[in-house]
């Protein structure tokens, strides 16, 4: 071999790697009026489906789930609260890794849309604000507040230290980013606040994605009625849960200099569930039909949600309203969604893929196999455990403190007052939050229940006895009504 072909040779053996990093490497971009995928106009047909609501175990076989369903992409809100529990302490682990999360879906072919809030609702507790964001002096949740951008900059940063290379503009599948969530519909309650802070705040979002490194295309999510208070210049308006399509492409076109891309961010196949509360069912012939409406007029769709899983722990949120004051959310976020909280295929799956599949160019997978269930044996019941033997801190204080004053974020807290002599009357706790079980010289004597706007009883306390109110947060207020 004469020393000229070995060098060239070489060079190729040298060179090869980059060709293949750059075939594997695509683009991204809002243009045109369109979504444009390496070149050429793209739909998205995306499902939403979050990360902590799934075991980690089960991420590869969801994903495979929203292929064969005939989904091109996934979207997920980020959790603030599940990221950061405590202040500076940070945990994107297990089921919090979200950049494992979006490494399968591109794997697995999928495109990734982002929705890291700040403000998330999502039926989750706190609307994914960190609960100990309360504790700190000067702070206003979702203002042009000083303190709570710093915070907000913060968390961005460090979601972008996370997996701010899986962007498509960095090799990732990460193809948009959304800023703040439904923020119009605070807008429309806040009429306190003046819209010109409001859309200073909304616009101080948008930056501080771009500051942290952000450089795909921003979005904002809005009902089609709200874009003057939620739209921001700069990000593509999508209008949630909009059937109507001549008022869809109305309402963007006003917002975003006459011209498309179209988008519902949320489109819902299903909807959440509240304690004691009938669980809601929408029929898989209207999310069907209309899926076929979106699909002939060029419209892209992200099913909210195409798999809901269940909120463990204490992740679960609750609604406001003044019926009820509170409308806890249920542990189970199954949301009569196409793939059920089990990950099992439904007659709604079935029939959105029968839909899809004639609007694609690319060949549906089949549903991947139901994951084995297990047969746990019956479990007798035989011990029992008291409050006495448990390791829990104590605080004494002259009126009762609240769960962030206490520091504790979540769970149980126990109020014990002892009495020297016999009382009786009217126990009466305005400000329950949320349900209590009361106790008085150990016998349980009754139940307080912010749903059922039951915040007295009448209570006898025998001599030389204590009263105990046991507390369980069912979870902080993601979203209502009035603000």
């Amino acid at each position: 071999m004469t020393k000229r072909n070995y060098l060239l040779l070489l060079l190729l053996f040298l060179l090869s790697p980059v060709a293949v990093q750059s075939q594997d490497k695509h683009t991204f971009e809002i243009k045109g009026g369109d979504f444009v995928y390496d070149g050429k106009p793209v739909r998205i047909i995306s499902g939403e489906m979050h990360y902590p609501r799934i075991p980690h175990q089960y991420w590869r076989h969801r994903m495979q789930m929203l292929k064969a369903m005939g989904l091109n992409a996934v979207a997920t809100y980020v959790f603030w609260n599940a990221h950061e529990p405590e202040l500076g302490k940070w945990d994107f682990t297990g089921d919090k890794n979200l950049a494992e999360y979006i490494k399968i879906a591109g794997e697995e072919g999928l495109m990734v849309i982002l929705r890291p809030g700040p403000y998330v609702c999502a039926e989750w507790e706190f609307g994914g604000y960190p609960w100990w964001l309360q504790n700190i002096e000067g702070m206003e949740l979702r203002r042009d507040n000083e303190q709570f951008l710093k915070y907000t900059q913060l968390y961005i940063n460090r979601l972008y230290q996370e997996i701010g290379n899986l962007q498509i503009t960095k090799g990732g599948p990460v193809i948009m980013v959304q800023a703040e969530n439904e923020f119009g519909s605070y807008v429309s309650q806040r009429k306190d606040i003046p819209l010109e802070e409001h859309r200073r705040y909304n616009a101080k979002i948008v930056q501080q994605l771009k500051t942290a490194g952000f450089d795909i295309p921003s979005f904002t999510s809005d009902g089609s009625w709200l874009f003057e208070g939620g739209a921001v210049p700069g990000a593509l308006p999508t209008a949630n849960g909009e059937s109507n399509i001549d008022n869809l492409k109305k309402v963007v076109n006003r917002y975003n200099g006459g011209q498309g891309p179209y988008m519902v961010a949320e489109f819902y196949p299903g909807w959440l569930a509240h304690w004691v509360e009938p669980h809601p069912r929408v029929s898989a012939a209207s999310v069907a039909r209309q899926t076929e409406k979106y699909l002939q007029n060029d419209v892209s769709i992200n099913y909210y949600m195409v798999h809901g899983g269940t909120n463990f722990g204490f992740t679960s949120g609750a609604n406001y309203d003044k019926k009820h004051d509170i409308q806890p959310d249920l542990t189970s976020y199954d949301y009569d969604a196409p793939v059920s909280e089990a990950g099992w295929v439904t007659p709604k799956f079935d029939s959105l893929r029968n839909v899809i599949q004639k609007y694609v160019d690319y060949t549906l997978p089949e549903a991947p196999s139901a994951i084995d269930l297990i047969e746990i044996p019956s479990i007798r019941l035989d011990k029992v455990a008291t409050l006495e033997g448990m390791d829990f801190k104590t605080t004494e204080n002259n009126t009762p403190l609240t769960f962030e004053q206490l520091n504790q974020g979540y769970g149980y807290v126990l109020y014990r007052k002892h009495f020297n002599q016999p009382i009786s009357g009217t126990l009466e706790i305005k400000g329950l939050r949320d349900y209590a079980t009361v106790y008085a010289n150990d016998e349980k004597a009754g139940e307080l229940n912010r749903y059922f706007n039951k915040y007295t009883m009448d209570i006898d306390i025998p001599f030389n006895s204590t009263l105990e109110i046991l507390v369980e947060n069912m979870g902080r207020i993601n979203y209502t009504s009035v603000h």
